[in-house]
């Protein structure tokens, strides 16, 4: 159907036309509706028209390498979708799908033509909408990319967590132990030999000092190494919870398809029984 120069004038893409554009232009272009669930178009499909939301609810999905279906967008009322397909003239990349009862504007590329050579600067409001697409994109890639939870904590390490890992690593080693079980031993059997003349003679009170102040210092860092352990494990299971809920979706989504062929199946069987039996022709 003819689009109503109405709708076009609160697309911000289209905020820029006069009067006389406004009207060339939604004489060429054409209002769609789309019902609920109804798929506008999916990847492969060729991309010769682009889409702009008028009403309603779209949701752009795409297919990862894990073949989950993954949401890469849902454009608000005036944004483009299918518009970079449609200028390239290459195959769809994403499918398009209604989520509600929605009217969208549908443009193809001799519109958008059109609309360059009488409003060159409506060209600028084309390339916005395409960087938020792109920026989209670029949020989308970070959030599905494999994350290692412990190059993540490593990268966001200060110099002062760094070196309570290195001593809380060192201190809970075996050569920690012997070498610190190897200077007491030394210290005490000197500090003996030389009796009174000693500079801390039994009971060692000068050591005792040294051993409280190394406990009192290597405590809180173990503890600082402790809390950056427990970071870790929470980032870890943050990005099993990810895949786990991934997993229940798409357990849903089969359930979902399975009952759905059930219901088909059930279908064909009523109405198979429904017919009544082909009796054969004797002279046959």
């Amino acid at each position: 159907m003819a689009c109503n120069p109405e709708i076009l004038k609160h697309v911000p893409l289209f905020a820029l036309l006069d009067e006389d554009e406004i009207a060339v232009l939604s004489g060429q272009v054409e209002l769609k509706s789309f019902s609920p669930r109804q798929r506008i178009y999916k990847i492969g499909d060729p991309g010769g028209r682009a889409y702009v939301m008028a009403s309603g609810k779209v949701r752009l999905t795409t297919v990862d390498e894990d073949q989950q279906e993954v949401i890469v967008d849902e454009p608000g009322t005036g944004e483009f979708f299918g518009f970079a397909s449609m200028l390239e003239q290459s195959p769809h990349q994403t499918n398009a799908v209604a989520i509600e009862e929605t009217r969208c504007v549908e443009v193809d590329r001799n519109d958008i033509m059109t609309l360059l050579q009488r409003k060159p600067h409506a060209g600028m409001d084309m390339l916005a909408v395409l960087g938020r697409q792109f920026h989209a994109a670029q949020r989308l890639v970070r959030v599905r990319a494999a994350r290692n939870p412990n190059q993540v904590i490593e990268q966001q390490a200060t110099y002062g967590e760094q070196v309570a890992d290195a001593v809380a690593h060192f201190g809970g080693s075996w050569t920690f132990i012997i070498a610190f079980l190897v200077v007491f031993v030394v210290y005490s059997a000197i500090s003996s030999l030389m009796g009174k003349a000693s500079w801390d003679p039994y009971p060692f009170i000068l050591l005792n000092l040294f051993l409280s102040m190394l406990a009192a210092i290597q405590a809180p860092v173990i503890m600082m190494s402790q809390n950056r352990q427990d970071t870790k494990d929470r980032v870890r299971s943050e990005l099993d919870f990810d895949v786990n809920r991934r997993a229940a979706s798409d357990i849903q989504g089969l359930a979902r398809k399975l009952n759905a062929l059930g219901d088909k199946i059930g279908d064909l069987d009523d109405l198979l029984r429904s017919k009544p039996p082909q009796t054969l022709n004797p002279s046959s």
